[in-house]
């Protein structure tokens, strides 16, 4: 029964509480749990419901204008990022709008899928519009998109504060026209100025950093218009909104050949380590990042910088500067006439300064995982070993929150772990309501894998009645299941003996493997990869193993426990007496069976439980065999 165990993660520091074995506590506040979920369940797969039954526009299949793009894409393809194509265009090619959120590491190539959708889309005719979070960083894509797409028939523009009023008016007349297939911008592009001819799909980069107002809007945008969202670490509704398959989720893993994870490292403030850490960049011809938020004395900043480090050219960026003066400066940083930039945050979002491998974060505790892990991607994304140096007042005086921050993010510093990052955060902030607004207190009192797990049977249970129509296609060819898991108790010896692997926790990795085992395929490898490693099974090992098979079959009767003790075994069918089980095929089944052979089984009733009773079992291998005749 080890699966029915699952870790505790609720709010960090909270005590869990502690219910009695046997008590009915536990059971209350599942399904008061259940009931809750349920109710808030219910808005979002009706959302679901109606995003299915919205006819979208189903796009042609790839013209020899896409190949030629995909075949100018001067970088080998990763195995996660041709995946992600797939899917993407796969989604656009079907008439169900898409909603699909691609979760890759900061520099994993998210912006080449995005780039290759966009173009999808124009050869279709449609236009697209792409929603970044920063001025600066709709320029980096304007010039990305522009770059990428210079030698094909497609107009790319971008509206952002560096534009005078005049321009703008411009560019959304062009974009009404239709004269513009491409617009980037920030949270401009869903204003009411803002009207397209023929939009055919949207691009959120980095979702978490729009507020719940942009978010509403995008809704209306989005009811039948492609979707697309890409995101280094997702916010964990987001994430759960992707589990809980509300949306399509794809996650870039595999990170780029030759690319190095980033020496990560808390330091007090010493001036003689940032004079060390900014000589040794530039002596290699690399640039360096330094981010200091508070704009009131970046200057002073920038001048101690120059004091230190006498004869390197040092230039300042934030957000309160003239648009175009920015602008130039993040181009000359760009263009490596600059060594050290000291900025705000305005950094953090998508941009790819290649030479860059230094960042170095002042008062790095005031900042959040998420904007730590991002910013900390703007350096290594070339071949060069790169270095972030977090600088913070000493631990033990930090509050545990930043405490927890920084140790997590020097924790999670290899490449690839901005999933991990969103779960961490998730444990450090503690989760609220999973679904809506409302906080709601469920996952302290029950941790969250518990919570995810009531979560996905009470969307199963809905999908099973109220919107079954819906589903239809979706049910298993075999019918429904009406049980989730079959416990099994007996009293006959089912282990691993110590004699035969002696050291525990590899046992209950190996009864872990088991369990997870899916069907008689995957037992069959487990098997053979048992006596690879360990020799010959001993008899107790074959019962335990064939007694997986037992409990899959036991499920699929209808039996939610299977005890076999003194010889007899009971099967319990499912405990919830209104189940639309006992009106199902299966339980005709198992009632014509207990008609033609009244002395193999009986069935009572016993505390408002049916149960099917057999006697003379002594063995797995009985069990299984008077099972399957059913």
């Amino acid at each position: 029964s080890l699966h029915r165990i699952t870790k505790y993660t609720g709010k960090d520091g909270t005590q869990p509480k502690m219910n009695k074995i046997g008590s009915p506590q536990w059971d209350k506040v599942k399904k008061k749990t259940k009931a809750k979920v349920k109710e808030i369940a219910y808005d979002l797969i009706k959302l679901y419901a109606q995003r299915k039954q919205e006819k979208g526009f189903a796009y042609e299949q790839d013209t020899y204008l896409q190949n030629e793009l995909e075949a100018s894409f001067i970088f080998e393809d990763t195995p996660d990022q041709l995946k992600a194509t797939i899917d993407v265009k796969g989604d656009m090619e079907s008439d169900s709008p898409m909603d699909r959120l691609i979760c890759g590491d900061v520099g994993f190539g998210k912006t080449e899928i995005a780039i290759r959708a966009a173009f999808k889309a124009v050869a279709d005719s449609k236009q697209v519009a792409i929603l970044v979070p920063t001025t600066i960083l709709s320029l980096q894509h304007y010039k990305t998109f522009v770059e990428r797409l210079k030698n094909f028939p497609c107009n790319i523009d971008y509206i952002n504060r560096f534009k005078s009023a005049k321009q703008i008016t411009d560019t959304v007349e062009r974009l009404k026209d239709g004269k513009i297939d491409i617009l980037i911008g920030t949270h401009a592009i869903v204003g009411k100025k803002v009207k397209f001819k023929d939009l055919g799909l949207i691009i959120i980069d980095e979702e978490q950093k729009f507020g719940v107002g942009v978010k509403d809007k995008l809704k209306t945008l989005k009811a039948t218009v492609d979707t697309l969202t890409l995101t280094a670490t997702p916010i964990p509704r987001t994430l759960q909104f992707s589990l809980m398959g509300a949306r399509d989720l794809s996650i870039i893993n595999t990170p780029p050949p030759n690319r190095q994870s980033v020496d990560t490292e808390v330091i007090g403030f010493s001036e003689e380590v940032i004079r060390d850490a900014i000589t040794y960049e530039t002596q290699r011809g690399g640039q360096v990042f330094f981010v200091h938020n508070r704009v009131q004395n970046i200057h002073e900043v920038a001048g101690m910088i120059q004091r230190l480090c006498p004869g390197i050219r040092v230039c300042v960026g934030h957000g309160q500067m003239d648009g175009k003066k920015l602008e130039n400066i993040m181009l000359d940083f760009i263009n490596h006439e600059y060594d050290v930039l000291v900025a705000t945050t305005i950094i953090e979002s998508g941009i790819d300064v290649s030479n860059a491998n230094t960042m170095i974060i002042n008062q790095a505790q005031n900042f959040g995982l998420s904007d730590l892990h991002q910013m900390r991607g703007r350096v290594g994304r070339s071949n060069k070993k790169a270095f972030c140096y977090l600088i913070a007042p000493p631990m033990h005086t930090l509050p545990e929150h930043s405490r927890k921050r920084l140790e997590a993010i020097t924790h999670f510093s290899d490449l690839g772990s901005g999933f991990n990052i969103s779960m961490k955060d998730l444990d450090i902030r503690g989760a609220g309501n999973l679904l809506g607004g409302e906080q709601t207190g469920f996952i302290s009192d029950i941790g969250f894998e518990m919570y995810q797990k009531i979560l996905n049977e009470a969307l199963k249970e809905l999908k099973e009645t109220e919107f079954k129509d819906l589903f239809e296609e979706d049910e298993n060819v075999d019918g429904t299941q009406f049980v989730e898991d079959c416990i099994l108790e007996t009293d006959l010896e089912l282990l691993i003996p110590d004699d035969y692997v002696n050291n525990v926790s590899e046992r209950l990795s190996l009864y872990q493997t088991l369990d997870n085992c899916k069907d008689e395929t995957e037992l069959d490898v487990y098997i053979k990869t048992l006596e690879d490693r360990f020799g010959d099974l001993p008899t107790n090992v074959v019962e335990l193993c064939e007694s997986i098979k037992l409990r899959w079959l036991a499920k699929s009767i209808g039996f939610e426990k299977l005890v076999i003790k003194g010889k007899k075994m009971i099967g319990y069918f499912v405990y919830q007496q209104d189940s639309p089980y006992f009106e199902s095929p299966q339980f005709s089944t198992v009632l014509q069976f207990i008609k033609t052979n009244p002395r193999n089984c009986q069935m009572n009733e016993r505390n408002n439980k049916l149960r099917l009773v057999y006697t003379g079992i002594d063995s797995i291998e009985k069990a299984l065999a008077n099972l399957r005749l059913i």
